[in-house]
């Protein structure tokens, strides 16, 4: 393989997704997290620093029902991945899918193609999850779907967002989030330097929300 030359043996493997999924398969968000992190000890335990990924993942997301799965594991794997030496790239064919496809699973990504999504909904190291983008009523469905496919947890009755790379958020976005702390049984506690948010959380007393400034 052109570039590989010299590369050490078990070093680089390329499979087709055929051989492993079925193209209506509907991937098992758990599952398949489970199944990388034993690929990630498996190359641990030959003497290799982790595993990287990339992979075309089309024929995973032509459905509904496919996409909301494979965004539910989408931010699965990339909470395992910010404590282990895993890392994983995912492209999928615009012209096949649409771009509103594309954009339910691109938005669960810290990094997405340029325009691919309008918002980022992603694992973060210190909060349950971070936010970065804009929130508007553009995206708004997409930010309720994405929100509702995470796997939030709570930390002392609150559920932190890392929301410091947020650009705008309106009020039908915060009123998404209040949404959200009601279903959980939590505060949402958005951390953000915009002062529009905080402003509108108090003008407007939405309940369940509380802006604070990052640290």
């Amino acid at each position: 393989m052109s570039g590989l030359d010299g590369a050490r043996p078990g070093a680089v493997d390329v499979e087709s997704l055929l051989s492993t999924y079925r193209t209506d398969a509907v991937v098992q968000p758990h599952d398949q997290v489970r199944a990388y992190a034993e690929a990630t000890t498996d190359a641990l335990a030959s003497g290799f620093t982790g595993l990287r990924v990339a992979a075309e993942v089309t024929q995973l997301v032509r459905s509904p029902e496919q996409r909301d799965a494979f965004a539910r594991y989408e931010h699965l794997i990339d909470r395992y991945m910010t404590s282990e030496p895993f890392s994983a790239m995912c492209a999928y064919d615009r012209s096949e899918l649409g771009s509103a496809a594309v954009a339910e699973t691109a938005c669960m990504h810290p990094n997405a193609t340029e325009g691919a999504a309008p918002f980022r909904l992603h694992a973060a190291t210190d909060a349950a999850a971070a936010l970065g983008g804009e929130v508007d009523l553009l995206g708004l469905d997409l930010f309720v779907r994405a929100a509702g496919r995470v796997d939030l947890v709570p930390d002392g009755g609150e559920v932190v967002l890392d929301a410091s790379e947020l650009t705008f958020i309106d009020h039908r976005g915060l009123l998404a989030l209040a949404n959200l702390a009601r279903r959980l049984g939590v505060t949402v506690v958005l951390r953000t330097s915009l002062r529009t948010a905080h402003r509108l959380v108090d003008l407007l007393g939405i309940q369940g929300v509380r802006v604070e400034r990052p640290a």
